[in-house]
Parts: structure tokens; C-alpha cells; sequence
């Protein structure tokens, strides 16, 4: 019998229960592919991450939904380094330390502020963004249960990836936000038609005077309903807000998770060459809130 250490992390949060929670597997050196999904089916939460060696990165990091494998993942991200810095994988200095994760995108660095030996915030580089194909939006508001109507007008409904790819939708108003109520069948149908992994819904509406953007997040096909906070949708939405002129700062934050009783916060920073954004950065807080093995 195989006994694993896991922690349960949640991410862009300072408290327990808020935020996103994500399975972090420090140890799976040996672990086959049908393994890890069977253990992150087991996990049950929007994503865990499995941590092992690397010959390219000082890490090796793999992302399982409870039915597929993602290429790259926010929250999941800065719950594994918030996790790796608790266990001491990681030299807890005082300061800024970089390091770097090797994903099946390539291999990224990540950069940790850490004080008193704690991690505070975990900020992650993620791809130049990619802006691909346009959607309609009428099949979409009805994939919703919306009105065109709330559609924000004028701007497209777009997949852009920093690493996932993923639908883009601005709506008018957090009362939008709010009403939404999928059809998860017809997502999934519209999803399996496109080129994206899953679909970010959002509104330049906050509850905060913090933050510039609220979002709800959707991949029916990835066996996530709901996710409560995603940092890999918050770097392409801070592409597409500034891309279409939604936001002319190159610093966001986006609140996202209120709506769902699991607040939590984004912080995205753009850097740009003229009119090209160049490297998208996503960063946040993370707060252990289990600890224990997994025996198989």
C-alpha cells in the first residue's frame, strides 16, 4: 500500500473556506497518469496538483480536474507554492525568491514573497497572451439563461489563452452575475464545439472599491459546475480588458467567488511592448486548511 502526503490549500485568500480550494500532492515521483486522475477524481475539487521532479525546472507540476488533465492552472499554482514553501521544499528566505515550474506549457517561473518564513503572496507567470475565435451571443446568453441584451455590446465573446484557453464573456452588471443560471448541458455541447477550455463570465461591476473586475467561472466539460476563484482566466480576462480598452491600467484585481460564499481576490499584473501585451503575472494569498496522507 502507497501512502502520499496531501494538503488541502485554499488559494487567493487569506482565511479558511474562502477563495479556491485546490489538493496539493508534494510527492508524485512514480505516480502514473491513471493515478492521478483517479486521486484527483477522489479529491474531488476543481483541480489537484501533483509535484515531482524535474530535469528542466525545480519543479515538475501537473493539473487534474476530476475527469481531464489541464495544461496550466492558476489557483491550484499558488496553493502548490504556498505549499511547497510550508514543507520546507523550498528555502523559506525572507524576500522575493524565484523559482520555476515545469508544466506541459513549457516551463514558467514563479516568484514567492515570503516573510518570517511564510509565503504571503505567490505570483505566477503564465503565456503571452493568444486571442482566438469569436462566438455568437445569442447562443450563449441562452446557454446562461440571459438576455443578449446583457451582453456587454460592442465587445466580442473571444477565446483567449495565457496557457488555457478559455471563452471570455463581459457582461453589463453584477445583477447579471447574479442571475445567471446555466444550462450545463448546452455549455457543455457549445464548449465541445469550440476552442476553449472553459468559459469566464464578468462585469467591470465590483462589490469592493479594490478591485476593477467580478467574475464567475464555468467547465462543464472539465467536471467543474462552478469554480469558485481562476487564476488562469484572470490572466486572459486582464488581456482582453486591456486589449478592448474595458481598463487602461496595466495593474488589476479581480474579485470573483462572492457570489458562491468563497471570496477571494486576483491580483494580475501586464506587461506590454507598445501596443503587445508581452507577459502576463497572476498572484495571490493561500492558507492551508488540511493536512494529511492518502493511502492506496
Amino acid at each position: 500500500m502507497r501512502r502520499i502526503k496531501v494538503k488541502q490549500v485554499d488559494a487567493f485568500t487569506t482565511v479558511p473556506f474562502g477563495g479556491n480550494p485546490a489538493a496539493v500532492v508534494l510527492d508524485a515521483e512514480g505516480l502514473t497518469e491513471e493515478e492521478m486522475q483517479r486521486i484527483a477524481r477522489e479529491m474531488n475539487l476543481s483541480e489537484t496538483a501533483f509535484v515531482a521532479s524535474s530535469e528542466r525546472a525545480d519543479f515538475r507540476v501537473r493539473f487534474f480536474t476530476p475527469v481531464k488533465e489541464i495544461d496550466l492552472a492558476g489557483h491550484p499554482t499558488i496553493a502548490t507554492f504556498h505549499a511547497l514553501v510550508e514543507e520546507g521544499l523550498i528555502a523559506p528566505r525572507d524576500g522575493l525568491v524565484t523559482v520555476t515550474q515545469e508544466l506541459n506549457v513549457g516551463v514558467l517561473p514563479v516568484e514567492i514573497e515570503i516573510e518570517a518564513g511564510v509565503a504571503k503572496r505567490v505570483i505566477m507567470t503564465q503565456q503571452k497572451p493568444l486571442f482566438a475565435s469569436a462566438y455568437a451571443a445569442v447562443s450563449w446568453a441562452k446557454a446562461l439563461g440571459i438576455d443578449k441584451a446583457d451582453i456587454l455590446e460592442g465587445y466580442p465573446l473571444q477565446t483567449v489563452s495565457t496557457g488555457t484557453p478559455q471563452l471570455m464573456i463581459p457582461v453589463k452588471s453584477l445583477t447579471t452575475l447574479r442571475l445567471l443560471r446555466p444550462d450545463f448541458e448546452a455549455m457543455a455541447a457549445l464548449t465541445e464545439q469550440g476552442d476553449f477550455f472553459s468559459v469566464h463570465v464578468f462585469t467591470l461591476e465590483t462589490f469592493s472599491e479594490e478591485a476593477d473586475v467580478h467574475a464567475r467561472h464555468f467547465a462543464p466539460t472539465a467536471g467543474v459546475r462552478e469554480d469558485p476563484v481562476t487564476g488562469s482566466a484572470s490572466g486572459g480576462m486582464a488581456a482582453y480588458l486591456v486589449r478592448y480598452g474595458l481598463v487602461d491600467k496595466s495593474s488589476l484585481v479581480a474579485e470573483q467567488g462572492h457570489l458562491i460564499g468563497r471570496p477571494g481576490l486576483v491580483y494580475i499584473d501586464l506587461e506590454k511592448e507598445g501596443d503587445e501585451i508581452t507577459t502576463v503575472k497572476v498572484g495571490g494569498s493561500a492558507v492551508t486548511v488540511m493536512d494529511g496522507e492518502l493511502f492506496f
